[in-house]
C-alpha cells in the first residue's frame, strides 16, 4: 500500500503504510480517482503556512503560538498530500447501515490506495449516482468555495461580475456568477488556456493582467461604472489593487482567496477610499455562515453536491492533466507546486 506524503517542504514522495481493517462505524474505500488541493494545501507544503508553528484559537479568533513542546501544525515526513478521492467500498464495519459492499462514493480524504472514514452520520461520504462523473465529484471542495464566494459577492440578475484567478474555484465562481443572471462576467488571468476555458463556461471576456490595465478595462466594459461584484481568487496584491480599482462605487469585493503576504506598495488610499470598496473575506467552512441559521457548511456541501452531480456545474474542463497515483509524486511537485501555470486542477488515477 502506497500513499502520498510531503516528505520535506516542496519534497513530494510516495511511501508505504500498513492497511488496516475497519472499526464498527467506518467503511473501506479502494480509490479509483483523486486529487490534491490546488490552494491551501500547497501553501502547507511550501512551508509557508502560519499553522505550522501557530494554531488559530477558538476563542481568541487570531493565530497563537504553538507550546515549545506541542506537536507542529505541519510535520513533513507525515504530512499526506491529497484532499478529494472517489472509489468503491470493499470494506463495511457492523454498526454502518446506510452503506453496502461495492457502492461508489467520494469523500474527503489523501491520495492513497484505501481510505478508511466514518460511515455512521456521515453527510461528507457522498453516494456517486449511477453515470455521475469522477472530475465533477472531486471538484466537491472547491466548488463550495465558489459557491459562498459568489454569495458573499451578493451577486444579482444583471450584475457586472469579474472573477480574478481562473484556477478551481475561480472557474466555478464563473459558471455560478453566469447561472445566477450576472449580465456580464469578466474573467482575469494570464494564462491563455484557463481564459478559454471560462469563455466556454460563461465568461463574456477574458483579461490577461500582464497585458493591460484590468482597472480601467473593466470600468470601459461597464460603461465607466465597474464591477459590482469582483471575487477574488488568486492571492496576490496587485490582483486585489487592480480590484480595487475596477469596483463600482459600493461594490463588494469578495475575497476567496488565503492571500500570500503583500508586499510594499499595496495602497488602501485612491480608488479603494474613494469608491466606498467593501472587501469581505470570503471562507465556507467557517461557522456560523454570514447567512446562518439558514445556510451553514453542511447546506452549502448539499447544495454543491446535488449542483455537481446533476450537470448544473460542469467540470470536466477543469480536470488537467491526469496523472497516474505511480507518477502522482513527479505530478505533484511540477503541476501544483512548481508550474501550476500548467494545471487547473491534477487529477490522479489509480
Amino acid at each position: 500500500m502506497k500513499k502520498l506524503i510531503a516528505a520535506a517542504p516542496r519534497v513530494a514522495a510516495l511511501v508505504d503504510y500498513e492497511d488496516r481493517a475497519v472499526a464498527d462505524n467506518e467503511v473501506k474505500i479502494k480509490v479509483v480517482f483523486g486529487a490534491p488541493k490546488h490552494g491551501t494545501e500547497v501553501v502547507d507544503f511550501r512551508a509557508a503556512s502560519p499553522f505550522i508553528d501557530e494554531d488559530f484559537n477558538p476563542q481568541w479568533q487570531m493565530f497563537m503560538p504553538r507550546d515549545d513542546n506541542a506537536p507542529r501544525g505541519i510535520e513533513f515526513g507525515r504530512f499526506q498530500l491529497g484532499n478529494m478521492v472517489v472509489g468503491d467500498i470493499i470494506e463495511v464495519g457492523k454498526n454502518v447501515t446506510e452503506y453496502a459492499l461495492g457502492e461508489s462514493v467520494c469523500t474527503y480524504g489523501p491520495l492513497q490506495n484505501t481510505v478508511i472514514v466514518n460511515g455512521v452520520n456521515n453527510y461528507k461520504l457522498r453516494k456517486m449516482p449511477q453515470g455521475a462523473s469522477w472530475k465533477n465529484a472531486i471538484c466537491y471542495d472547491p466548488a463550495q468555495f465558489a459557491m459562498s464566494g459568489v454569495r458573499d459577492a451578493k451577486v444579482r440578475v444583471g450584475d457586472y461580475v469579474v472573477v480574478v484567478g481562473l484556477g478551481a474555484v475561480g472557474q466555478i465562481a464563473i459558471q455560478l456568477a453566469k447561472k445566477a443572471g450576472a449580465s456580464i462576467v469578466i474573467g482575469i488571468d494570464p494564462i491563455a488556456h484557463r481564459c478559454d476555458i471560462a469563455r466556454r463556461h460563461g465568461a463574456d471576456v477574458c483579461l490577461n493582467p500582464l497585458e493591460c490595465d484590468v482597472g480601467l478595462e473593466i470600468k470601459r466594459l461597464t460603461g465607466k461604472q465597474g464591477a459590482d461584484s469582483i471575487i477574488e481568487s488568486s492571492g496576490y496584491a496587485d490582483a486585489l489593487q487592480s480590484a480595487l480599482r475596477g469596483l463600482a462605487y459600493g461594490g463588494i469585493i469578495s475575497y476567496i482567496a488565503f492571500a500570500k503576504p503583500f508586499q510594499a506598495g499595496f495602497n488602501l488610499g485612491r480608488e479603494a477610499h474613494f469608491n466606498n470598496a467593501k472587501i469581505v473575506f470570503s471562507r465556507a467552512s467557517s461557522e456560523p455562515n454570514p447567512d446562518y441559521p439558514r445556510w451553514c457548511r453542511k447546506r452549502i456541501e448539499e447544495t454543491c453536491w446535488e449542483l455537481l452531480m446533476n450537470g448544473y456545474l460542469n467540470c470536466e474542463d477543469l480536470i488537467e492533466p491526469i496523472v497516474t497515483f505511480a507518477d502522482s509524486a513527479e505530478g505533484y511537485m511540477k503541476y501544483v507546486d512548481r508550474q501550476p501555470e500548467l494545471s487547473i486542477k491534477m487529477g490522479v488515477t489509480f
